[in-house]
């Protein structure tokens, strides 16, 4: 067997090279011709990944083999979609990258092929939209060939740990389609569970990330309400939780490609329906994540007036621009979201982040620098707020 993934990006690749270690035949497919040579080359186009190098090194161009032609996965039995799933302006969801995908897999579908969606998506995408693209482009029927999701459930930075260890789940279009496609995952997935269908499957994945999402919501709103009491948000939180019961960390806001954009699948799909007050609650868990970049730009501002200088000649280092520590990605950044804010209301704004070039900081438009050189530094990730002038007199002193 010859299984095709496409899409090679950070969830594609890893799962590509945990199969391929399983000891199966890999074709990659991926628009990023220049990625496809570095697999083939064994080198890892995503060095941040743990435990990535070393299979792409041991794999690529061998077992494992990247090309940007569908048509040089003709020959595969069995098709993993896993490409981005992104929402427009208006936080509906843009299916053009998976139709694209799953129209160019359709031409070359035969009969007997297994189909399964990788990608987080819609509740009934697959029966809905997945089938139609597919068929229209084969020729061919369901039954003909089979069709399942299983959403990857991995964790930037974790992916191969996740996808070795993690409990999985995969649904069918029906019934013969979910015993197919179960019975090939089970040769790389140790922790696989059958659910009944698709549409199981894609809620599944949806649910969790709307209970993150609305945690982060309520640990965001905590975190101000002991602001205001002058109370130790984190030894409360730390005696708080328990079996039951798990506040989240409160942070800049909730980014990322997942966990901002799951719950916009369900208020849609209720609006649409005419029952918005169903998803009261993920509306209202959206709109508090969406306040938070101006909390700690006001509470960085109170700071600063702390600072004997006027407060345009104040310069303040944010330390962590990406979405989340550890991974290299600004998709949905509440951390540059906050920065941007910073500089609108006129403050001189340095950013620092282990994980960016100076190059890379200035291509997006912002001043690089190093907390040591400004007055105030905010590290985005452990939410604290330090004021440096006082160091830098003792540096001057001492000199």
């Amino acid at each position: 067997m010859t299984i095709a993934v496409i899409g090679l990006g950070k969830a594609g690749l890893p799962l590509a090279a945990v199969i391929a270690e399983a000891g199966l035949d890999i074709i990659g497919v991926d628009v990023d011709s220049q990625r496809c040579n570095q697999i083939n080359n064994g080198i890892n186009p995503i060095t941040e990944e743990p435990h990535l190098n070393e299979l792409i090194k041991k794999h690529g161009g061998k077992s494992f083999v990247a090309s940007p032609s569908y048509h040089n996965a003709k020959n595969c039995d069995f098709f993993i979609v896993i490409v981005p799933l992104f929402l427009d302006i208006n936080h509906k969801a843009d299916f053009q990258l998976l139709e694209n995908a799953f129209r160019n897999v359709g031409k070359i579908l035969k009969k007997g092929d297994c189909v399964v969606l990788e990608t987080t998506v819609p509740p009934m995408t697959t029966e809905l939209y997945v089938q139609r693209w597919l068929e229209a482009e084969s020729s061919l029927h369901l039954g003909d060939f089979y069709l399942a999701h299983s959403p990857e459930r991995i964790m930037t930075g974790y992916s191969i740990s996740r996808l070795r260890e993690f409990p999985k789940i995969i649904g069918g279009i029906n019934q013969e389609s979910g015993k197919k496609a179960y019975e090939v995952y089970a040769k790389f997935i140790p922790k696989l569970t059958l659910v009944s269908s698709a549409r199981i499957a894609e809620f599944v994945k949806v649910i969790e990330g709307c209970y993150r999402f609305t945690n982060i919501s309520l640990a965001n709103e905590l975190y101000k309400i002991a602001e205001e009491l002058h109370i130790d948000f984190f030894e409360a939180r730390e005696n708080a939780n328990h079996t039951y019961c798990d506040i989240h960390l409160p942070s800049t806001g909730s980014g990322g490609h997942c966990i901002p954009v799951y719950p916009w699948f369900l208020i849609n799909e209720m609006e649409k329906r005419g029952k918005h007050k169903n998803a009261i609650l993920l509306e209202s868990s959206y709109v508090v994540n969406e306040e938070m970049p101006e909390f700690w730009a006001n509470k960085i501002i109170m700071k600063c007036m702390k600072i004997h200088k006027q407060l345009k000649s104040v310069t303040i280092c944010v330390s962590g621009i990406t979405f989340r520590k550890g991974v290299k990605s600004l998709m949905n950044s509440k951390n540059r979201e906050l920065v941007n804010l910073l500089i609108k209301k006129g403050l001189t704004v340095l950013v620092y982040d282990e994980l960016l070039s100076r190059k890379e900081i200035e291509q997006i438009g912002l001043t690089y620098g190093r907390p040591e050189d400004a007055d105030l530094e905010f590290n985005s990730f452990s939410l604290k707020i330090k004021i440096n002038t006082e160091i830098k007199k003792h540096r001057k002193i001492k000199k």
